[in-house]
This record gives structure tokens, C-alpha cells and sequence, in this order.
């Protein structure tokens, strides 16, 4: 998210009480919505692990050289455990955080791979950070205080795109730009700003959004087909 000189307003979006409406679609029952959610998992999970992995392993050659080989390679099995709790939180937090605000998961997914690809410790060069590549002035007004750890960058960037949402009654390509240019430059432009990384990258989701969707009646229709042939096989 390269917010362009866009200062975060003071408006808060209403948290928990009644479900809300996903923003790419018609409304979608919670085994559905949550349905995407494994294409964000597939590549977050590697994603993560590489992150983790390189911090793990500094500190399992500092512990080789201090209590040897074997001390070691124990500490370096209590570094994947923890790895596979954390992945496993995660996965639970992206689905508590999206049902929470009445965000489509599949929006958050393509909206994660659309800024950071997956990776926790992306920069932006205009100094957006995270998962959810949100801006420090952002960040600071959403009380996230680490944009790196992965709960809190997208707790803080799901509750910024319900805002969104809310603040743009649903339209998503003014939702999108304004995620990735910032709020004021939507206002000012009347529309989707003319900068061609923000005409792309608005593209790009509600291409992959559009994808999703076609994989999903494809899968219906396959389902329904061999259901019917079910049926008459058994008559």
C-alpha cells in the first residue's frame, strides 16, 4: 500500500456485532468465502518459513558453537515446532480477522499477493511494510506496532480495507486504488487515480477475483455433474 501523501482519517469502522456483506460479491455463506483462502495459505506458508528459517538458523549456529552438535540440532526441531504453531495460528487469524469484519478472505488473499507476494518482511521504496504493506502513518493510526509480525499486519490491513469499504459504499475499484494510493488521491482524482501502478494493481485483483470466481461455478458445475450421474447410475 503506497499511500501518496494521503493522511488516514479519524473515522473508525464499527467492529464485531453483525456480519457483514464481502465486498467482492454477492453475500457467500463462511464454508465458501473461506473456501480461497487455501491459494493464500500455499504461498504465505513457504513464505513465512523462509522468514523464520533465517532467523532460526543464526541461532541454532550460535548455539552449535556454545553447547554442540547435538544441543543443537534439539533446539532446531523446537525451532519447526514452534514454526508449525505459529502457521497454524496464522491460518486461524486470517480467517477470524476476515469473518470479523465482513471481508471476503479471497479479496484479503489477493490483495496480500497483489502487494507483499506472500512475504512478511517486504519493503515497499516508499517504505510500506508487511504482509498487507502498510504504511508507517497508517500503521501508527491503527495501533499496529510491529507491520512485520504477520497478526498484526493484517489485523491492521483487513480493519483499513472495512474502512475502505465503508467510507467508498463498496465500490471496489475505488476501494482498491484507494488502498494502494491512498484515500485523499481517490477524492481528489474523482475515481481510480491516473497512475499507471495503481491502474495495474486494481487490475490485477479484481482479475484474480474474476478468476476465482470462474474456478468456483467450474468446480460447481463439476459437482452437480457427477452428482446427476450419481443418480441415474443407481435408478
Amino acid at each position: 500500500m503506497d499511500e501518496r501523501g494521503a493522511k488516514p482519517t479519524r473515522r473508525s469502522a464499527a467492529r464485531g456485532g453483525r456480519r457483514r456483506r464481502p465486498a467482492d460479491g454477492p453475500a457467500v455463506s463462511r464454508r465458501e468465502a473461506l473456501g480461497g483462502l487455501g491459494a493464500l495459505l500455499l504461498a504465505v506458508v513457504p513464505a513465512y518459513l523462509m522468514a523464520r528459517d533465517h532467523r532460526a538458523s543464526s541461532a541454532v549456529t550460535a548455539e552449535a558453537a556454545l553447547a554442540g552438535t547435538a544441543e543443537a540440532a534439539a533446539i532446531e526441531e523446537e525451532e519447526d515446532a514452534a514454526s508449525e504453531v505459529t502457521l497454524q495460528e496464522i491460518e486461524s487469524h486470517i480467517r477470524e480477522v476476515a469473518t470479523r469484519y465482513g471481508v471476503s478472505p479471497r479479496l484479503v488473499a489477493a490483495i496480500i499477493e497483489a502487494e507483499s507476494s506472500f512475504n512478511p518482511r517486504a519493503v515497499s521504496r516508499r517504505g510500506a511494510r508487511g504482509l498487507m504493506q502498510l504504511m508507517p502513518a497508517t500503521a501508527s493510526y491503527l495501533a499496529i506496532t510491529d507491520s512485520f509480525d504477520p497478526y498484526k499486519n493484517i489485523e491492521g490491513g483487513v480493519r483499513h480495507l472495512r474502512q475502505l469499504i465503508d467510507r467508498f459504499n463498496g465500490n471496489l475499484p475505488l476501494v482498491l486504488a484507494a488502498y494502494n494510493a491512498g484515500e485523499g488521491a481517490v477524492r481528489r482524482y474523482g475515481g481510480v487515480p491516473p497512475y499507471r501502478e495503481t491502474r495495474r494493481y486494481v487490475a490485477r485483483i479484481l482479475r484474480r477475483l474474476r478468476q476465482e470466481r470462474s474456478r468456483r461455478r467450474a468446480g460447481a458445475v463439476v459437482l452437480v455433474s457427477a452428482r446427476a450421474r450419481g443418480q441415474g447410475g443407481g435408478q
